[in-house]
This record gives structure tokens, C-alpha cells and sequence, in this order.
């Protein structure tokens, strides 16, 4: 009994820790913190990839607002534009692929990096 109890509260730190961590494509990508209408995004780009992830309880009925957010969160963050037909998620996380950037607008390090 106590090994269960033991096993179970392992596995349920193990995913409380996840947080806001990126797809393994997107490990040592540059990362970006946004605060947007009350609500945190992390920001990974890697390469002409993105990824957004929205921390924190969405409530229904918020889900399409957020979602909405999101994809003009990658415009202003990257300078990019979020190709139309690359985009996919939902309003926790999103990934898609990045056209018609504006040079020098991303001026992040990679993670880890200074």
C-alpha cells in the first residue's frame, strides 16, 4: 500500500513539474515570456517553427478568445507571420510554421544560453 502511495505522489509531482516545457522539436529553441489580457504564453521559435503555450485554468467558453491570442501573439513576438495552413493546437498549446519575417524583430537567446 504504502509503495502505491509512494508511486502515485511520484507520478503526480512528475506532472505538476511539466509547466509551460516545449515539444521536443523545440528543445533549445528561443523562448519568450508574454503577458496578455491576464493570461501568461510562453513563446518557442526555432528556425521558421513556432510554438505558443498558454499557462494557467481556462475556463469554457474562454478557449476561442485565448486560441485567438495566441495566433496574434506570434506576429508581435517573432516579427513573423503565422502561415495559414501550418497552424495547429488548441488554446493550450499551438504549434506552426512561420513566413514573411521582418529581419532583426527576434532578439531572444536560445534556453539556457545568455
Amino acid at each position: 500500500m504504502r509503495m502505491r502511495w509512494g508511486a502515485g505522489l511520484l507520478m503526480l509531482f512528475s506532472i505538476a513539474g511539466c509547466g509551460a516545457q516545449p515539444a521536443p522539436a523545440f528543445f533549445g529553441a528561443a523562448r519568450a515570456e508574454v503577458l496578455r489580457d491576464g493570461r501568461q504564453y510562453v513563446v518557442y521559435r526555432k528556425g521558421d517553427r513556432v510554438e505558443v503555450i498558454r499557462l494557467g485554468y481556462a475556463r469554457p467558453g474562454e478557449h476561442r478568445a485565448i486560441r485567438e491570442t495566441m495566433v496574434s501573439l506570434v506576429p508581435q513576438v517573432t516579427g513573423c507571420r503565422l502561415s495559414d495552413d501550418a497552424s495547429r493546437g488548441d488554446s493550450g498549446e499551438m504549434r506552426g510554421r512561420l513566413v514573411a519575417c521582418k529581419p532583426g524583430r527576434w532578439q531572444l537567446v536560445a534556453e539556457g544560453k545568455d
